[in-house]
């Protein structure tokens, strides 16, 4: 049985400042791209046997600096859709939503039609990843590249919990991290990895 190998894409000019970003496709700052780079060292002696991105360019651009060649892009693994707090820091909503909680309470429909999520719907999404990549497991190691929060929620999936479980399991950007199994039940074996 393989591992699943996952991937938060390097830093943004929001995700630095803590501004919640979904569909704002934001390029890599310099650090980002650095921090992508160094992943090469740690998924260079590993064969995959499917590697997925999310369709945004920064999970896409990771993974082409980490030297990961023949991504398919899986429109799941999109990072949660922040709605109107599109572009604003959890302070900035405490301040009118003072006991706001992402993992609890999801986030509103934002302008032009931008949804917001509950927790379900993005444990929905990861569910859905899940079941793609099950089949191929046995095969060898799954490597997903995509974003905090959504990354994060199917962590908690895959261990079998509720979506907002999610909040235990803080990922940093342009880290590794690795999901297997002991005696058939799904563990963390590495969390935050860097080079």
């Amino acid at each position: 049985m393989g591992d699943l190998l996952l991937v938060r894409h390097g830093e943004t000019e929001w995700s630095r400042s803590g501004q919640h970003t979904s569909w704002t496709d934001l390029p890599l700052t310099q650090r980002g791209e650095e921090q992508a780079k160094s992943l090469t060292p740690l998924l260079a002696t590993r064969a995959f046997a499917l590697v997925l991105t999310s369709p945004l360019g920064r999970a896409v651009r990771t993974a082409e600096l980490a030297g990961l060649s023949g991504a398919a892009t899986d429109p799941d693994l999109h990072e949660w859709y922040y709605g109107a707090y599109e572009g604003v820091t959890t302070t900035e909503i405490h301040r009118t939503r003072p006991d706001w909680d992402l993992w609890t309470d999801g986030t509103p429909t934002g302008p032009d039609g931008h949804p917001g999520e509950s927790p379900e719907q993005v444990g929905e999404r990861a569910d859905r990843v899940l079941s793609r990549v099950a089949p191929v497991l046995p095969e060898g190691d799954v490597l997903l590249v995509a974003h905090g929060h959504f990354l994060r929620v199917l962590t908690a999936r895959r261990l079998g919990l509720p979506p907002s479980d999610g909040r235990l399991f803080r990922l940093e950007t342009g880290t590794l991290s690795r999901l297997s199994t002991e005696h058939g039940w799904p563990v963390v074996a590495e969390w935050n990895a860097r080079a």
